[in-house]
């Protein structure tokens, strides 16, 4: 078993008082060995961390000690080396920018869909009421390339802050059909299905994003690796390192 645990988790939950949690969090991170990057807004928490497995089990088991932080629900990988040179906590506007502040995925989500879900959907080629299912990937151009489901539309985007404009564009694209967005971990994916049902279209998210349905149903549909932010670059369906 590879010695390094690392996590991703994000949680869109109220914070107003980030200045006092910051250092907070940082002393804790530090005092349990843990690298990576936190980061916190009004709008909630995304935080990426490696170290031991019981050091980072146990941060996480302090952090959801906190109401606000209950929900939060990790996915895991192993790697044989630490993939963040520092420990960083960091405040930010949007723990994901999408410039939308009527976007307020903390007061309410889009409705998810389950990784088993999905792939029942992708294996009959629709969904459960008949209808075409659309994969869209809502991650920037360079992620795409390294991988994604097979058949998934991609707006060839750069930044998350194109992708109301870019949606507004395809709008045709998506009438009448089950969209299902989907991203790296699930936070980019739950602003974007959000917007799509404000505009009007039937969207989903993908409960957990990618890395979520590697974990519960493997590489079944996906093509190539999935990048991740950090040093290990990507990884593969198996939740292995690049």
């Amino acid at each position: 078993m590879p010695a390094v645990l690392n996590i991703s988790a994000y949680l869109f939950t109220r914070i107003d008082d980030r200045e006092t949690l910051r250092p907070l969090l940082r002393s804790r991170a530090d005092a349990a060995g843990l690298k990576g990057t936190i980061l916190l807004a009004e709008e909630g928490i995304n935080l990426f961390l490696a170290g031991d497995a019981t050091a980072v089990r146990g941060f996480v088991a302090d952090l959801r000690a906190d109401p606000r932080f209950a929900a939060l629900t990790p996915k895991e990988s192993w790697s044989e080396a630490q993939p963040f040179g520092k420990m960083l906590v960091r405040l930010k506007r949007e723990i994901i920018r999408m410039d939308r502040p009527t976007i307020r995925p903390e007061a309410g989500r889009a409705p998810a869909v389950a990784p088993a879900t999905l792939h029942r959907w992708l294996q009959q080629g629709h969904d459960d009421d008949g209808r075409d299912v659309v994969l869209l990937d809502t991650r920037n151009a360079f992620e795409v390339d390294y991988g994604t489901f097979r058949g998934a539309v991609d707006w060839r985007i750069e930044r998350f802050t194109q992708f109301p404009d870019a949606a507004a564009s395809h709008r045709d694209d998506l009438e009448g059909k089950t969209v299902v967005s989907f991203c790296t971990g699930g936070i980019r994916c739950e602003k974007a299905a959000i917007h799509l049902r404000e505009e009007g279209i039937d969207a989903f998210q993908l409960d957990g994003g990618i890395l979520g349905y590697f974990e519960q149903v493997g590489g079944d549909h996906w093509t190539g690796e999935c990048f991740v932010f950090d040093e290990r670059e990507a990884l593969s369906p198996d939740l292995a390192p690049r």
